[in-house]
């Protein structure tokens, strides 16, 4: 009992000082965000246009793992923002979910964040949000970690949009430079469009 307990406490010290995320292996990028002026490390690869895209799990709104894998012949706009409990988060989620009921079928749309799925599961009751998929990357973080957008000084996702064409591979990478904007939604909705052939 004791000896799990040390264990426990010294993986959470481990945690902390980055050894989980951000430690070796991973790459710790500077100058890409701000929060309010003030800079944040992103962790992760900088991934570009034409990259393949990552694929990934998360959680689902029902406690399921939700599986990404890019590809299938079909395009992907993932939108990822710090939490949909702020004002800025919730703009944005709700504008890709008004916008995903035009681009439907050949358009998926993804919604994550770090959020617990609880959570965004009442924020989606609220505002009415059912044309996208929400889901918590706050179990595995492999969503950020893949895409180069967990913050390591908060342990929030940055705000960002990735599209995803229907050959599996990253149409767009928009990363907003500053947490507390909104994306260029025009930027990504062409991209999306374009990809999809529409």
């Amino acid at each position: 009992m004791i000896m799990m307990a040390m264990l426990t406490v010294l993986a959470a010290v481990l945690f902390a000082a980055g050894c989980c995320c951000g430690g070796a292996g991973s790459a710790d990028r500077q100058g890409v965000v701000t929060m309010r002026g003030k800079p944040l490390t992103l962790v992760g690869p900088q991934l570009q246009a034409g990259d393949a895209a990552p694929s990934f799990t998360a959680v689902a709104a029902d406690l399921s793992t939700y599986h990404f894998a890019p590809g299938g012949g079909k395009t992907w706009i993932i939108s990822a923002v710090p939490s949909v409990d702020t004002p800025v988060c919730s703009i944005q989620t709700k504008r890709f979910n008004d916008e995903a009921a035009g681009l439907a079928p050949k358009v998926g749309l993804i919604a994550i964040s770090m959020d617990l799925p609880f959570a965004q599961k009442r924020w989606c009751a609220a505002e009415g949000a059912k044309n996208l998929q929400v889901v918590s990357d706050y179990r595995d973080r492999a969503f950020g970690l893949a895409y180069g957008v967990y913050i390591k000084e908060n342990g929030l996702l940055a705000r960002s949009v990735f599209v995803v064409g229907p050959d599996g591979r990253l149409a767009l990478v928009h990363i907003v430079p500053e947490l507390t904007s909104e994306p260029d939604y025009d930027t990504v909705l062409a991209a999306a469009k374009k990809a999809a052939g529409l």
